[in-house]
């Protein structure tokens, strides 16, 4: 192949795996078999890839892609070290490794697929450390960039600066219409805003042009999100047992917990003996978020015992994420699905914004504010689950789900007959 059909290669490589393409794959395979010696381009392959395959495959392409990567230059070294760092979890080391990085190599797009790192450290500091510099380097990059602006809405999206998140998602669309991350950051902001109909449009009609798209089925949650926002039921309902797989068990309990919180009849169902096997597989409880939706899929089988049982596992765990935040949300869960939701306004409501350790963004964990609403709804404490959600009622365009949420209606969660799929 000729030097320039290797840099198309490269640069289209590049441009999809900024962009979350439903190419990046295959493009990426395609630079690494066109030029093997490439370090960078083995090590964005491990990147996209690394976490199917296993220690051994992994580490080995990635001391591969080191060899070369050093060979290269100083930039292309530092960036392979970033990427082992961020494969193997080492979040706080990849954050503290990208600092020095930018400091060398500013508004380094390819180093700029790595700053999730800074939140998924799951410390406040390290997160506002990376908000700061997302914002320094996106303004390095300039208003040009389309993946610097489509980071920035994202970290917008996050912080509650809705309108601004908006906007910046807006911007980079206008650049560069293909950008997943964009559209993810405006489905986010499009989420607090209520947006309804309007936004499962726009995502059906960009999902249309790529429907391999990284973020598919993600986006589909978003849009079945929207559509219990303005009581489209059967719509949500049907994006979650089409658009999802059976792995997705997070955004399948999410979508048919928030629909039982509504009394509505939810989607197909999880199997919960899959949902033990993933409770007890190794990694299980590594991550708060993970166990968490974990929590709500047995929260959607009323899976009282098993949720008591994860329950005391988290209380026991000697991080304070586990047995400060997560046992409480996991216990009153609990609570809920044995028909009383007394005790779980009682575990709920001392939480606060501690409920931010459970990890996840914004639009996850505000199900954990839902659920307290709809307990305080059927305790009679009508004005208290009002005022919680009142930001929300006078804020979205479509709030159907949070009206429902402040409905009377005994009970709260009724189990259907289950559907397995």
């Amino acid at each position: 192949m000729s030097e320039a059909a290797a840099c198309t290669v490269e640069e289209r490589a590049v441009e999809a795996l900024l962009a979350l393409s439903g190419q990046t794959l295959s493009l990426l395979r395609q630079w690494v078999g066109s030029d093997p010696g490439c370090g960078v381009a083995r090590a964005l392959l491990a990147l996209a890839t690394g976490d199917r395959w296993d220690d051994a495959v992994l580490k080995e392409q990635l001391v591969i892609a080191h060899r070369d990567a050093s060979a290269a230059g100083e930039r292309e070294a530092s960036l392979v070290y970033g990427v082992f760092l961020h494969t193997h979890r080492q979040y706080r080391l990849t954050a503290d490794h990208l600092v020095g990085h930018f400091d060398r190599w500013p508004a380094d797009e390819l180093a700029g697929l790595m700053l999730g790192a800074f939140s998924a450290c799951g410390d406040a500091a390290y997160r506002a450390h990376g908000d700061a510099l997302m914002e320094q380097q996106a303004a390095v990059a300039g208003p040009e960039s389309w993946p610097w602006m489509s980071w920035l809405a994202s970290a917008r999206a996050e912080q509650g600066r809705v309108r601004e998140a908006h906007g910046l998602a807006g911007r980079a669309l206008a650049l560069y219409p293909r950008s997943g991350v964009a559209v993810h950051a405006l489905a986010h902001a499009e989420h607090e805003l209520g947006a309804g109909h309007a936004c499962t449009d726009f995502l059906d009609q960009w999902l249309r042009t790529d429907p391999q798209a990284v973020q598919a089925r993600h986006l589909n949650w978003h849009a079945a999100l929207q559509s219990i926002a303005c009581g489209n039921f059967p719509d949500a309902r049907r994006r979650a047992d089409t658009a999802l797989a059976r792995t997705d068990v997070g955004m399948r309990a999410a979508t048919n917990w928030r629909l039982l919180l509504a009394g509505q009849t939810p989607a197909g169902r999880s199997d919960p003996d899959h949902v033990r096997e993933l409770l007890t597989a190794p990694g299980a409880m590594a991550e708060t978020f993970h166990t968490f939706n974990l929590a709500l899929a047995l929260a959607v089988e009323s899976a009282t015992d098993d949720l008591h049982t994860l329950a005391r596992r988290a209380a026991a765990d000697e991080r304070p994420e586990f047995h400060e935040v997560l046992a409480p949300v996991v216990q009153a869960l609990a609570e809920i699905t044995a028909g009383r939701p007394r005790a779980a306004v009682n575990l709920l409501s001392g939480l606060g914004e501690k409920t931010e350790q459970i990890g996840g963004v914004r639009v996850e964990r505000e199900i954990i504010q839902d659920t307290l609403a709809r307990a305080l709804i059927d305790t009679g404490e009508h004005a208290r689950a009002a005022g919680l959600l009142h930001h929300r009622t006078t804020t979205r365009r479509h709030h159907t789900y949070e009206n429902l949420l402040l409905a009377a209606r005994v009970p709260a969660i009724v189990p259907g007959p289950r559907d397995r799929r």
